[in-house]
């Protein structure tokens, strides 16, 4: 199996960086600093867990290479890109081979109090859309990750500890396995109608058809285009408390079954955001 381990971070595409960082804020959490790419013409804050984190991507400077963010908020607007797994670049193309393409380095400039300093990775993206069909997904490795967690980063307001998974709508989920299956085990799969749930360490992947997703999200209209990655779920210890946090900041939420807090796309930057108990 290739050498993924989970979800290292969701990317969220938004159209004003300042504007995004503000309503996360108003949301609960607490964003890192800003960070810019170096060579790049995009810039993100980042919303840090132990273990994972969200990343919110802009573009500063459109004459740079923005790597097509500038097509996807034109055509589809705000909302989940897709996710970088964790793991080992250079062991994924070796699994995967010519999948994968070779690994390449990227850096970016946080601009902290101090000073700038520059976290490094190592990322490998697959050749197509084969690899992780109906996903938007490559693999991501930290090579200085000291560089970004700090306490304050990780205490958010709203109570959240970490990722739980990603939600994908699409057309037939089953029909999905195979691909799944070659990187991660047929273990790691749960299929059924309308549905494939895909488990990464200690993350799921969830493929909803659009029918699925209206049970599961009554209330909230499917995406007009798939596939879509739709869904963020985020890992509270206290959702009374999360709730409480999201009445005083008048946030809306959407009644869903379960044990569950749902705050619709138009508050969180096109982003349906889940908030769960594990």
């Amino acid at each position: 199996m290739a050498a993924i381990t989970g979800i290292d971070h969701t990317l969220v595409g938004v159209a004003d960086l300042e504007a995004a960082r503000a309503a996360w804020t108003r949301l609960g959490f607490a964003c890192t600093p800003r960070g810019r790419h170096i060579g790049w013409g995009t810039a993100n804050y980042c919303i840090m867990f132990p273990d994972d984190y969200v990343e919110l991507l802009g573009i500063l400077d459109p004459t740079q290479f923005v790597n097509g963010l500038d097509r996807v908020l034109a055509t589809r607007g705000e909302g989940l890109l897709g996710l970088a797994w964790a793991g080992d670049p250079d062991g994924s193309r070796a699994t995967l081979g010519e999948r994968m393409q070779e690994p390449k380095a990227l850096s970016r400039l946080l601009e902290l109090p101090e000073g700038t300093v520059e976290p490094r990775f190592r990322l490998a993206h697959p050749v197509d859309g084969s690899v992780f069909p109906a996903l938007s997904a490559f693999v991501c490795r930290h090579l200085t990750p000291e560089r970004l967690r700090r306490p304050a980063w990780l205490a958010h307001r709203n109570g959240a500890r970490a990722l739980e998974g990603l939600t994908v709508v699409c057309d037939d989920p089953p029909a999905l396995a195979d691909a799944y299956a070659r990187v991660f085990g047929a273990d790691a799969l749960h299929a059924g109608q309308g549905r494939l749930d895909v488990r990464a360490g200690p993350h799921t992947v969830r493929f909803l058809s659009t029918v699925r997703f209206a049970r599961r999200y009554p209330g909230l209209t499917a995406p007009a285009s798939t596939p879509a990655p739709t869904v963020m779920t985020v890992l509270v210890d206290d959702l009374p408390a999360t709730a409480q946090v999201l009445r005083v900041a008048e946030i809306p939420t959407v009644p869903v079954p379960g044990a569950r807090l749902v705050v619709p796309p138009e508050a969180a930057n096109g982003v349906v955001l889940e908030f769960a108990v594990s």
